[in-house]
């Protein structure tokens, strides 16, 4: 995965059934192409911790965030309680420092 360490953590975390985790870094990595538009900001640790936050270890609800990803970044940015200016803080609060 490409990306933080934190994050693939926390997916193995929320996700350990066996094959999950690899599954879902699978995924999330391949979100910008799948996507098809602003490929560096869908690569970015703020928008895959959203991904994962909102699915709640849920592999319904993880894929259910992907297609928002994919319908516009912004919206899953809300949906993950990622959206305002707080949200480094509590992306450290949810994946450690």
């Amino acid at each position: 995965m490409t990306g933080s360490t934190r994050l693939e953590r926390r997916v193995q975390r929320d996700f350990p059934e066996p094959g999950s985790a690899p599954e879902i870094l699978r995924i999330l990595d391949a979100l910008p192409d799948a996507a098809g538009y602003d490929k560096e900001i869908l690569r970015s640790e703020r928008i895959r911790a959203a991904i994962v936050l909102l699915a709640e270890g849920d592999i319904t609800k993880f894929r259910q965030a992907v297609e928002l990803a994919k319908l516009d970044w912004r919206d899953l940015l809300v949906a993950g309680e990622l959206a305002d200016a707080d949200w480094p803080v509590r992306l450290d609060a949810e994946l450690g420092p």
